[in-house]
């Protein structure tokens, strides 16, 4: 299942969701520019390697993708999903939960695979947080969906709650079935920090608390 648009309206501008599709976007260009020594070089500086841990490389990692179809991927995840939790938040706190979410991916996935000398790069943890307060705040909201069949594919409307019980579902068996065959990514997926950055949201969102706004909107219409 990939999703195409959610039905759940948001109130105030994503500047912050906006701010970090383009950050991304510009960080993978400027890689992309590189020659093949100047990328790796680039990317032992910034990613995140657990056998050679550093804090700083936990937020820098976040920033770096591995191929078009990994940045684009993760970049049309945030945009659906993280306009409506940046609407809750407010952007200042919706930032910080972000990276919240992301660290909390990267140590999930440096705790299950602490020797690891693969580079781990990607916004996917701290996606994966947005996506799991959404599912939180929004369980009912619709999500119009691109469904595979075979070699058929038709469109529906999932509710959220669905759709993303299943996506974790999907990062939880593949990072259990990765410590199975004693390696924790498989085909360049971090799956332990999807589950990281999932619970991260999940936990996350209610501790921060909504935007004055918001709760306006909500005690006016609820």
């Amino acid at each position: 299942m990939f999703p195409i648009r959610d039905t759940q309206p948001s109130y105030s501008k994503p500047v912050v969701t906006v701010v970090l599709i383009v950050v991304n976007i510009l960080v993978f260009l400027y890689q992309f520019s590189l020659d093949s020594f100047s990328q790796n070089a680039f990317m032992d500086q910034y990613a995140l390697i657990p056998d050679h841990f550093h804090f700083s490389n936990v937020i820098t990692s976040m920033f770096l993708h591995g191929g078009w179809m990994h940045v684009l991927g993760n970049m049309w995840f945030l945009w659906i999903f993280g306009d409506n939790i940046e609407d809750i938040l407010g952007h200042p706190k919706y930032l910080l939960f972000y990276l919240m979410c992301g660290i909390a991916a990267a140590l999930t996935q440096v705790f299950f695979n602490p020797v690891s000398r693969v580079p781990m790069v990607g916004a996917s943890g701290a996606i994966a947080g947005v996506m799991g307060a959404y599912m939180i705040k929004f369980p009912n909201s619709r999500i119009r969906t691109l469904l595979f069949l075979f070699i058929f594919f038709t469109m529906i409307d999932v509710p959220a709650w669905i759709m993303l019980i299943y996506w974790f579902g999907l990062q939880f068996v593949g990072g259990f079935e990765s410590l199975a065959s004693a390696q924790v990514t498989q085909g360049g997926t971090a799956f332990f920090a999807h589950v990281g950055g999932f619970v991260a949201g999940i936990l996350f969102i209610n501790m921060l608390g909504a935007a004055q706004p918001y709760r306006r909107r909500r005690d006016l219409y609820w």
